[in-house]
């Protein structure tokens, strides 16, 4: 309900797995409710053929599951930064921008926010990763210009921007008591973000926080990337991954990636794709594999067995191992997938996210005995082996965890009211 002291604008934390609106008001929760009384909606589309109309959020999952013929497109944030953002795709038998496809669903949350809200968004403060672009400063902007034209076509006259682990922290500024030195560890569906940034209870009014903000980092890494992985390792070999040629070189193996890559699973699809899978078959030592792909490839299942891979993932943050049914592909076939696999098989990302840390703690002159608090956000920070990898180079420090889909969004809501002030 609209108030005289309700923020005028609201804060997009347009995630690569999910997504959130927030607003601030008084009396009221910061986060909207935008999916069947939700904070969250997953950032999916589905293109449904039959009913010719696009379905968004856990809808669309559930309409794809059930096996509605269509198009699933997820993890759209990956396409900021891409080269794929100024091309097209193919939609109910239509040519798309992907810079539509952005719009189409950003446009989504802020219709549904604004219903919920009852009144309409002018301003907006988008959260965005430290690095779209890892090392490219200009594809790093043309990111950003990107995602603010089509904030503005879908109708948002004024917008700004926050680094998500500066939304996050000021999300947990708001429940401290006392001045902390706190890194901010933000761990998204597409990158890992890091902030130093000094916050207490007297500093939350001020409106330039410059000073505060010690150091700013990040790496494109994220649970896609630790879903890829789980797959490449513990899933694909199934479908011929690390198979050998007749030659004795091994099967190439862009198909495989394709299909443990959310946003590249439709190109496996493609008759280009097909015909060289079908081209290699008869130099394949072991052709097992490979018919099994054919199978996956035939049924369209490729963004089903992800996310089997992701919740696997997910369950692997409690659980010791997963038992995976693959029956839909083969009669009897399952995979038993452990945490120690999964562990093993990003290791390597997160030596890369320890070095980005290492980075950030140099950068800012701060030795790690300094650091007062560790504050855990985002999808994927809850991995075991990712928290204790943190953890274990901050050894002093407490560990805090946010609210992992809502932090960023809160914060964004924050910095929504300081930027554009209330209703008069």
């Amino acid at each position: 309900m609209k108030n005289a002291s309700s923020a005028r604008a609201c804060g997009i934390d347009f995630g690569t797995s999910n997504s959130t609106v927030g607003w601030h008001r008084p009396g009221a929760e910061t986060l909207i409710a935008l999916e069947d009384g939700k904070i969250t909606l997953p950032s999916v589309i589905f293109f449904n053929i039959e009913e010719r109309r696009p379905v968004y959020g856990r809808l669309a999952l559930h309409e794809y599951l059930e096996g509605y013929e269509g198009r699933l497109m997820r993890s759209l944030k990956s396409l900021l930064g891409s080269k794929l953002i100024k091309h097209d795709t193919s939609v109910l038998g239509t040519a798309l921008p992907f810079k539509d496809l952005l719009g189409m669903f950003i446009g989504e949350l802020k219709n549904r926010a604004e219903a919920n809200a009852g009144r309409e968004f002018e301003q907006v403060v988008l959260g965005r990763p430290v690095h779209f672009v890892d090392d490219d400063q200009a594809a790093d902007q043309e990111a950003e210009d990107t995602l603010t034209d089509v904030a503005r076509k879908i109708g948002f006259k004024d917008v700004s921007f926050q680094f998500e682990p500066i939304a996050a922290a000021f999300d947990y500024e708001s429940t401290i008591e006392r001045e902390e030195l706190v890194l901010i560890v933000d761990i998204g569906g597409g990158t890992s973000d890091f902030s130093l940034v000094r916050l207490s209870p007297e500093r939350r009014e001020l409106d330039n926080r410059v000073d505060d903000i010690l150091a700013t980092g990040g790496v494109h890494i994220g649970g896609t990337d630790f879903d890829k992985q789980l797959s490449l390792q513990g899933v694909m070999p199934l479908f011929g991954y690390g198979s050998r040629m007749k030659s004795g070189a091994f099967m190439p193996t862009s198909h495989h990636m394709n299909l443990a890559t959310w946003h590249t699973i439709n190109s496996v699809y493609s008759q280009k794709s097909q015909l060289a899978l079908g081209s290699m078959r008869y130099d394949i030592q072991d052709t097992d594999g490979i018919d099994r792909l054919f199978k996956l490839i035939e049924q369209k299942a490729g963004h089903w067995l992800a996310m089997e891979v992701e919740e696997t993932k997910i369950q692997l943050t409690e659980a010791q191992n997963r038992l995976v049914p693959l029956d839909r592909i083969d009669p009897g076939l399952v995979v038993d997938l452990s945490r120690p696999l999964f562990e093993s098989a990003i290791d390597g990302l997160l030596e890369r996210v320890r070095g980005s840390v290492s980075e950030l703690l140099s950068k800012a002159g701060v030795g790690v005995a300094q650091v007062d608090t560790v504050f855990f956000t985002g999808g994927s920070s809850g991995i075991p082996a990712l928290r204790n990898s943190v953890a274990a180079m901050l050894p002093n420090a407490r560990h805090v965890e946010g609210n992992i889909f809502g932090s960023i969004g809160s914060g964004l809501a924050i910095e929504a009211r300081k930027r554009y002030g209330v209703e008069g």
